[in-house]
């Protein structure tokens, strides 16, 4: 009986102990949500907080892995609810508003991967950081942190991601040397003083290092007393140290030696040159008149090619004019940190004027190219060559803004070049095309058809996350949103590219020749001469969402051609859709019809012709996750297969950002 009684207890001393462990994670993610989500964005209810949006994994009823991405979290982090979770692995919370210091974090001594990028977080490098030994991961890129990166990182012995680029980090690079250090990018910082020549830091390039002028290293190609160079890897930046040294060496006596040779033929030279300054003088004048007709002639050939619709035989150099460094970067080949996600830049100036040139299409501000180098290699080049040319600081500035901006749903931009009146931008090559073919194939007139209703949401989700993260840089917008400029990613994520480019725009020059980019501008902002809002942009945002619902590019006004009517005009076409056969809804389907409704309504309010009660794009993303988050799962038989370019709705629910396996 007393053993009986010894076992009872310590039955309802477990039960109690597991109940007080469940409760304590509950309890610290309400916490948690609490500080974070002021605008309450995070739907977290019921009492099984394993299935809570965002808990990723539970390893015996306690939070293991906790993801809230995109979710427009805006407030600070509460260390006293976040250590609480000290069974967390893998903790991000990138993508979101957040700001203020990152808190101790000294508690979750089981943290392996942390990713906090893309926020506002300020203050000094967490610190606490460093004494948590099973940390694999620390990614704090593209946030307001500043002070020294603490030596002490050092000691974080199991490091293997390390990215703090797009920061004002200041002082020295820590020593580095964790053998298994395995992506490092401290780009864009305030970083000064020799970088250490460790065995592990030496297997970088220029690249992870680039954007602090104050950082030297020879073994980095970065000259000591000197400016950094482009981060372009030209083969000098991936010459060995010791190499260089005797390269520089031979090139010394070869000079000396050309030097006293030359003495000595000087005085048998000195009446042959009398005798041909005038000859030499007359030749220099035919070739600079010769050489001024050529160029001319490539200029020619250049803008007949980009008059055409392929460039093929040509190379994406032809007609513009030689490198001229003027010390300031003019004529190089400037590139972008990608903050870890981008392709090694192992490609020059030279490689891409040399690259074939195939014409993609012509715009307001320049013609679009693809580019194809000898290595294989293909990028996406925007010649801004109808572009009003601001001054070289002006347009450096501009660009840097968005060469900075890194997100899932952004063509990332890579590198730009200028020379004289020449402006190239290079972007990543994007194979599976635009939305504009998505919808249309390859029909050029305003016919198509209308998106399955998953898929309408699935993309407005999309444009919605990024037109939001642009729109967060004050005073940047898109000023160009229309379905040719979103492209279809590796994972048929939508990805708005030409964004931030219509300040370049020359009033003076004529129209693009498609009528339909005119009317997908809000008509505040259809004279050249208006500046462009972010208000204008949630305009095109609602008349991209009517092309979606409705296959129909905007040939005419959408908005004042049908007015009042349109939730009436949209219902009718897909109704057509359904009487042809290609079904975009199931017919009967009330679940479908909400959805379409809802989305319908969202698409109103952004076309209202009055700007101020257009809803702002945060406000237009929670509306298109409230619905999407309340749509029934769909069943393979509601896909609409029948329509042109039209992806399964299981390629639409994979996920973009797979995390570490940790």
């Amino acid at each position: 009986m007393k053993q009986k009684g010894y076992i009872l207890l310590l039955f309802f001393t477990s039960f109690l102990w597991c109940k007080c462990v469940l409760s304590g994670d509950k309890e610290a993610l309400l916490g948690l949500k609490s500080s974070i989500d002021p605008s309450n964005s995070l739907q977290w209810n019921g009492n099984n907080f394993c299935k809570w949006d965002g808990v990723k994994e539970c390893l015996n009823n306690r939070v293991s892995k906790l993801v809230l991405e995109n979710k427009i979290l805006n407030g600070t982090l509460d260390a006293k609810y976040l250590n609480q979770l000290d069974q967390i692995r893998v903790l991000s919370l990138k993508q979101n508003f957040l700001y203020g210091p990152i808190p101790n974090l000294s508690g979750l001594a089981n943290l392996k991967a942390l990713y906090l990028s893309y926020n506002n977080f300020s203050g000094e490098f967490p610190a606490s950081l460093t004494g948590l030994h099973r940390l694999k991961t620390i990614v704090l890129s593209n946030n307001n942190l500043s002070g020294d990166i603490p030596a002490t990182v050092v000691n974080v012995q199991r490091l293997y991601v390390f990215l703090l680029d797009n920061n004002g980090f200041s002082g020295k690079v820590p020593p580095l040397n964790q053998s298994g250090l395995k992506y490092l990018n401290l780009s864009n910082n305030r970083l000064s003083g020799e970088i250490p020549a460790t065995p592990v830091l030496v297997k970088f390039n220029v690249t992870s290092f680039s954007g602090n002028v104050g950082l030297c290293g020879e073994e980095f190609g970065i000259p000591c007393g000197g400016l950094s160079p482009s981060p372009s890897l030209s083969p000098a930046s991936l010459t060995p140290a010791g190499k260089s040294h005797r390269h520089r060496n031979v090139k010394k006596i070869a000079i000396i030696a050309g030097s006293v040779g030359g003495f000595l033929l000087l005085c048998v030279l000195i009446t042959l040159v009398a005798l041909c300054v005038k000859k030499s003088k007359n030749g220099s004048s035919t070739a600079a008149r010769e050489k001024k007709v050529e160029v001319t002639a490539a200029r020619g050939a250049t803008a007949a090619s980009t008059a055409g619709a392929s460039g093929s035989g040509k190379n994406l150099g032809t007609g513009l004019p030689p490198d001229n460094d003027d010390g300031g970067g003019i004529g190089k080949l400037v590139f972008f940190s990608g903050g870890g996600d981008s392709p090694e830049m192992s490609y020059s100036l030279e490689d891409l004027l040399k690259a074939s040139a195939e014409t993609l299409g012509r715009g307001t501000v320049g013609s679009t190219y693809k580019a194809v180098m000898e290595s294989g290699f293909i990028v996406t080049v925007k010649r801004l060559k109808d572009a009003r040319y601001p001054t070289v600081e002006v347009f450096r500035r501009h660009v840097d803004v968005i060469g900075r901006l890194r997100h899932p749903n952004l063509v990332p931009l890579r590198a730009y070049f200028q020379a004289k009146e020449e402006r190239l931008l290079v972007y990543d090559y994007f194979p599976n095309g635009s939305l504009f073919s998505l919808i249309h194939g390859s029909r050029t007139s305003a016919g198509g058809k209308p998106l399955h209703w998953t898929s309408c949401l699935k993309i407005a989700e999309d444009l919605a996350t990024g037109l939001l993260y642009i729109h967060q840089n004050p005073g940047l917008t898109h000023g160009n949103l229309k379905s040719s400029n979103v492209l279809l990613g590796s994972d048929f994520e939508s990805c708005l590219t030409d964004y931030g480019l219509m300040s370049f725009r020359n009033p003076d020059f004529p129209e693009e020749s498609s009528a339909s980019s005119l009317f997908y501008r809000a008509p505040e902002c259809r004279d050249m001469r208006t500046p462009l809002t972010q208000q204008a942009d949630v305009y095109s945002f609602g008349v991209l969402l009517l092309e979606l619902l409705t296959g129909k590019t905007p040939f005419q006004d959408l908005v004042l051609e049908h007015g009042s009517d349109i939730p009436k005009w949209v219902k009718s076409v897909r109704e057509e859709e359904i009487e042809s056969g290609d079904e975009p809804t199931s017919s009967g389907n009330e679940a479908a019809e909400e959805k379409l409704t809802a989305l319908l309504n969202i698409a109103m309010a952004c076309v209202s012709l009055v700007p101020e009660n257009r809803p702002v794009m945060k406000e237009v993303l929670r509306m298109i996750r409230e619905t999407r988050a309340e749509a029934a799962p769909v069943s393979s038989n509601n896909s609409s297969d029948h329509s042109p370019g039209r992806w399964s709705d299981t390629v639409q629910s994979l996920p973009r950002d797979e995390h570490l396996s940790i």
